[in-house]
């Protein structure tokens, strides 16, 4: 009897500990890994996935149609470290019937407390004092310096009231809010329950909201959602929070919102492109808080995503069920 042949896996980056370790103890994998916290180059991706099995991505690393015919006829399985996968050329992956695994869940909560957590700092003008201390801007109190607008009695518009937007409607809610507002595909009457939330339109929305929280998925009808028109109908006193994908947002017209004074401040933690470049103009902003993504960066959240990004993988390869497939 000849030897068992090994399903090749190829990982495009350093992965957390405990999806690391379960892909090590599967004695029916050869497991390579491209070593670096930095995105793979596309040329050493493509050396990397020929005659692979099995493919453990990110979100920042585009699988199209060139990188899935370079692959080759072995590839049964894609892996990715993330709920999103707009990364992923979807209808060509049906079309070879390969199997997607992703990673939604597990970094709910963590992105929920992300999005309250910016949105405060936007809306408190967090960024800006802590400047001012530093800068000797802080000589004595004032009544109106570094005033910023507060959640009670407010109104909150959510773009997207899935689980991250339900857990961040869940969150704010103890902080006083009056109202919740929702858009999406369709009402979810009974998701909305919890918090009375109305169902409106996007017009709507942008127009009654103190907060607007954007946490829906990028397809085809979100990009570009929020542009121009959108911002024009929204509030001067209204903050806007982006934790969904920056395609969602027109930046050129939320700068001009912000310069303007049509909107009274923005946080983002997605942009268009990933990083931002360091001239960007919106960075010139001091009424816009920019994070670099990091909506499920809590140890505990990573590792739970790693561990079941290489699970997915495993049980793909296997012809198991996948503890969280993606169903094309």
């Amino acid at each position: 009897m000849g030897p068992v042949r090994l399903m090749k896996v190829f990982i495009t980056r350093r992965i957390p500990a405990e999806g690391r370790a379960a892909l090590a103890r599967a004695s029916d994998c050869e497991v390579e890994q491209w070593d670096s916290d930095e995105p793979i180059p596309y040329k050493d991706l493509e050396r990397g996935l020929t005659g692979a099995h099995g493919l453990l991505c990110l979100l920042s690393d585009s699988v199209d149609k060139k990188l899935l015919d370079t692959a080759g006829a072995n590839l049964k399985v894609i892996s990715t470290l993330s709920v999103g996968v707009d990364h992923l050329a979807l209808d060509e992956i049906k079309k070879r019937g390969i199997r997607v695994g992703y990673t939604p869940d597990v970094l709910t909560d963590a992105t929920a407390e992300l999005a309250v957590s910016l949105l405060l700092t936007t809306c408190r003008r967090l960024p800006e004092a802590i400047e001012e201390v530093k800068n000797g801007g802080w000589t004595s109190w004032k009544p109106l310096w570094l005033c910023g607008y507060g959640l009670k009695e407010s109104t909150v518009g959510i773009i997207g009231l899935g689980r991250i937007g339900q857990a961040i409607a869940r969150r704010l809610k103890p902080f006083g809010v009056q109202r919740f507002l929702y858009t999406g595909r369709q009402p979810k009457p009974k998701e909305a329950a919890e918090f009375q939330a109305e169902f409106v339109t996007t017009s709507q929305l942008a127009a009654e909201s103190d907060f607007i929280i954007v946490a829906c998925s990028l397809t085809p009808a979100t990009k570009g959602l929020c542009n121009r028109a959108f911002f024009q109908q929204m509030k001067k006193t209204a903050v806007f929070v982006n934790i969904s994908r920056g395609e969602v947002v027109n930046q050129d017209d939320l700068y001009q919102a912000l310069t303007s004074s049509q909107i009274a401040a923005a946080g983002l933690d997605v942009t268009t492109p990933e990083p931002l470049p360091t001239n960007h103009p919106l960075l010139t902003l001091k009424n816009c808080v920019i994070l670099p993504h990091i909506g499920s960066a809590t140890y505990g959240t990573r590792n739970t995503m790693s561990l079941l990004a290489a699970n997915n993988l495993l049980a793909g390869l296997r012809g198991e069920p996948m503890p969280s497939e993606f169903k094309l």
